[in-house]
């Protein structure tokens, strides 16, 4: 056997492990673009922007003259309606967007891009409001809303709620006012009882969630001494670059690790990889398995799904649970949008699961901005005595801001009331029942709509192929139903919604739909599958 032989089979050989590990990793990630980040990144960079003029914006889906004829009438009545309504409203949000980057962005991507110039142009709504309150939202111009946008998580008890948490915790430290460095008494209380209900050691402050996750991934680096973290696919943890390795994040994938959720091949690669740190669980995925955050802009056709299944993701977290502890790796619970709405005890008590590190944020800072880790003591510790030049450092300057510390006081304590345990009595049960109702409404109306829920966080689906599911949230709108940029993709209750106020939410529903179907924007049996649309928007791309 040649010299040159054997050096050949000696790196095949040398290669196969690599290889090996290289391909479980591949079976381990979902087989969608989400689950791939790198051609994700590519594929969005090929995507061409076009603008539909307004004979294509009417009839894209090969509706009849006259049903487009209809759609246009229909949508200039809509558009005319919104100025006449919200005059005031309109016209600060279009003054405050030439110096907003956010209200840009947000403006722009409500829609599917290929309607978004026309829609732009016409359907216009307001982001100022002048009060808040019980469930409800008041604009400049004095129509008043009933809010579904749970102030993206932070809304959990209702606007009262939390303006009673900043009054009485700002009443609390105002012989302090925003003195830093120094903390108030109130800060070793809140500290005590997040040990509590976190069921863990320590506790940092920190000034939003995404700072939170950062440094929990920070921790377990410096603690494992290893470098990649596991995230799941579709999952959110915040902007920074770790955690959103896909388009949006002008970086690509580094030391993330982005697994299918709920699948025995991403377990085994926690079992057999010997680089990883920690692994980070958003629960709210559980609603979504394995998808973005669902949103209107990227309402296509109707093939937006959601469902749950709290026995099955429970399961899952309890296997992930022994192989994180089996392995040595750090499971962080991300509870900065769901902590508190699913349980007084959070993610961890509801699902009977013990993370290594929780962040919480949103909700917690009783309306102020705040962000929160808490740890096993082996995990919090920033510095090595034996090594003592090696730290982990962080610092913030508005850490445990006294006025933070003082609302989050007041919350604390006032979800250790009878009235809060009240809320969370068949918390479940009753959500679930009030989504059972919404969809047999929608049934018995024969409308294409569909809710799925994780307690109070709902997503809306559709059963009917369609381009135009995205323009029910401007129905809505007109119908009194304030919603978050994202549209139909995500509606957040807060949890003093009583049955009336939800029938109220109903009707309303009802009534945008009837709109959308009268119009014509609903048309059974025109466009026979999502693929057909997909194809027909592939078409156009190439055009």
């Amino acid at each position: 056997m040649s010299a040159q032989l054997v050096l050949s089979l000696s790196a095949i050989a040398l290669a196969l492990p690599f290889v090996k590990k290289r391909l479980e990793l591949s079976l381990a990630k979902h087989p969608s673009l989400t689950g791939h980040s790198r051609m994700a990144k590519r594929v969005v960079s090929w995507l061409p922007g076009y603008g539909f003029n307004e004979d294509q914006f009417f009839n894209c889906d090969g509706a009849s003259n006259f049903t487009a004829q209809e759609r246009r009438k229909a949508f200039y009545v809509l558009a005319q309606t919104l100025q006449d309504r919200h005059p005031k409203s309109i016209a600060m949000t279009a003054q405050a967007r030439e110096g907003i980057a956010d209200l840009q962005f947000t403006g722009a991507y409500r829609v599917p891009f290929q309607f978004s110039p026309l829609v732009r142009q016409h359907l216009k709504v307001g982001a100022f409001i002048q009060s808040a309150d019980g469930v409800c939202v008041t604009d400049l111009d004095g129509h008043r809303f009933h809010d579904l946008t749970g102030s993206y998580g932070v809304n959990v008890f209702g606007a009262d709620f939390y303006k009673d948490c900043m009054r009485e915790g700002s009443a609390k430290v105002e012989s302090v006012g925003a003195t830093l460095g120094a903390y108030h008494p109130c800060v070793e209380t809140n500290v005590a009882k997040l040990k509590s209900i976190s069921g863990l050691d320590e506790v940092s402050f920190h000034m939003s969630g995404t700072e939170a996750v950062m440094q929990a991934v920070r921790l377990a680096r410096y603690h494992t001494r290893r470098k990649n973290l596991v995230r799941f696919c579709g999952a959110y943890h915040g902007w920074w670059e770790d955690v959103q390795p896909g388009p949006g994040n002008p970086m690509p994938p580094r030391e993330t690790y982005t697994l299918r959720d709920m699948h025995e091949r991403s377990l085994h690669v926690l079992r057999t990889r010997k680089d990883i740190a920690c692994v980070l669980i958003n629960p709210l995925q559980a609603l979504h398995l394995n998808q973005s955050a669902p949103g209107d802009s990227s309402l296509v056709d109707s093939s937006r799904s959601a469902a749950y299944d709290r026995a099955a993701y429970t399961e899952w977290l309890k296997a992930l649970r022994q192989v994180c502890t089996e392995r040595g790796l750090v499971l962080i619970f991300d509870e900065v949008f769901l902590g508190f709405r699913l349980a007084k005890g959070g993610a961890q008590a509801y699902f009977g699961v013990q993370a290594d590190m929780v962040t919480y944020g949103k909700t917690l800072g009783g309306g102020f901005p705040v962000g929160v880790v808490c740890g096993r003591a082996d995990l919090m510790k920033r510095f090595r005595p034996e090594r003592p030049a090696d730290v982990c450092f962080a610092r913030g300057t508005f850490n445990a801001h006294p006025h933070v510390m003082g609302a989050m006081s007041v919350f604390l304590e006032k979800i250790d009331s009878p009235e809060v345990d009240a809320i969370y009595q068949d918390l479940d049960a009753r959500w679930d029942a009030r989504r059972a109702l919404f969809n047999a409404t929608m049934e018995q109306h024969q409308l294409p709509l569909r809710a799925a829920n994780m307690s109070s966080v709902w997503s809306l689906y559709y059963t009917e192929p369609s381009r135009y599911n995205w323009m029910l949230q401007y129905y809505l709108r007109a119908h009194g139903l304030a919603l978050s940029w994202v549209g139909t993709g995500r509606l957040i209750f807060s949890l003093n919604y009583t049955d009336s106020d939800f029938q109220a939410v109903l009707d309303r529903f009802v009534a945008a739909c009837k709109d959308m179907n009268a119009a014509g924007w609903w048309q059974p049996g025109l466009v026979p599958t999502n693929k057909s649309i997909r194809r027909r928007i592939l078409k156009e791309m190439w055009a």
